[in-house]
């Protein structure tokens, strides 16, 4: 039975997340495992590299399957297209070798999140930003990212309902672009990513660039590993995961980014 990798896109306003859910509760991997079966009538196995909150989006997204067919990576990519829904696409199918897992044998993801700092409502940006209509301060919010960078137990930005073994993560970038007042763009890069995490990270910077908390109280933050102690959360419609990365070159996303780690 062949494995493939998937790498999806899809506007992650109409799913409740990524996982499968009781009936009624419309998800990424529940309309792939449909369009799956009618493919093939054989058990699907279906793993995605990272399990997006309701309301998030994806440029990247990555799964594997083991699927019993036929079909070469292109014409399975057509074939699920032509049943997948308008907010759900397969933008790549690749056979990959026995054993592949998605999730498991990820080394890397990278998210951004859109804020849209401008006075005015953007109806056009709406769906993809969050607006904060009070003008953020980008420099202090670099200057507390750098607390971030590194490998730290990211207990304090670990989201309710998470059942990871541990709450240590590494991360290797946090960019800022943009400017007050109108588009700023967070990308986090990271080895992994626990639930609301990155929602959480912007939530408590957005308090740095508010003036609300100096740019050392995100370090505090990080030391206190209780959620309490830090900022709110982010809504879910401002953040995409761009892409995932895996050790081999084939497999790597086509934009990777190849700069230093750091803060931009």
């Amino acid at each position: 039975m062949p494995t493939f990798q998937l790498t999806l896109e899809y506007d992650g306003a109409g799913f409740a997340g990524w996982q499968a859910q009781g009936q009624g509760e419309r998800t990424v991997q529940g309309e792939l495992l449909r369009a799956l079966a009618e493919i093939s009538s054989e058990p699907i196995r279906l793993m995605g590299a990272g399990r997006t909150d309701a309301g998030v989006h994806a440029e990247g997204q990555v799964a594997s399957v083991r699927i019993e067919t036929r079909l070469d990576g292109e014409t399975l990519r057509r074939a699920l297209n032509a049943k997948l829904p308008a907010d759900l696409a397969v933008i790549e199918a690749r056979l990959r070798p026995d054993g592949f897992d998605a999730r498991r044998d990820a080394i890397a993801k990278r998210y951004r999140y859109q804020i849209w700092n401008g006075e005015l409502p953007s109806p056009l940006r709406a769906p993809r930003f969050w607006q904060l209509r009070e003008p953020l301060a980008l420099s202090p919010m670099r200057d507390a990212a750098r607390a971030l960078i590194g490998t730290h137990d990211f207990a304090s930005f670990r989201g309710a309902g998470s059942a990871v073994k541990t709450s240590v993560r590494t991360l290797s970038r946090v960019d800022l672009a943009g400017e007050s007042g109108g588009e700023i763009r967070i990308a986090v890069e990271g080895d992994g990513f626990l639930r609301h995490m990155v929602r959480n990270l912007v939530g408590s910077l957005a308090e740095v660039g508010l003036g609300a908390r100096p740019p050392a109280w995100l370090a505090e933050v990080l030391a206190a590993r209780d959620r309490a102690a830090a900022g709110r959360t982010a809504p879910a419609c401002g953040l995409t995961l761009e892409w995932v990365r895996y050790p081999d070159a084939a497999a790597e996303p086509a934009a990777s980014p190849r700069s230093e780690p750091g803060i931009r």
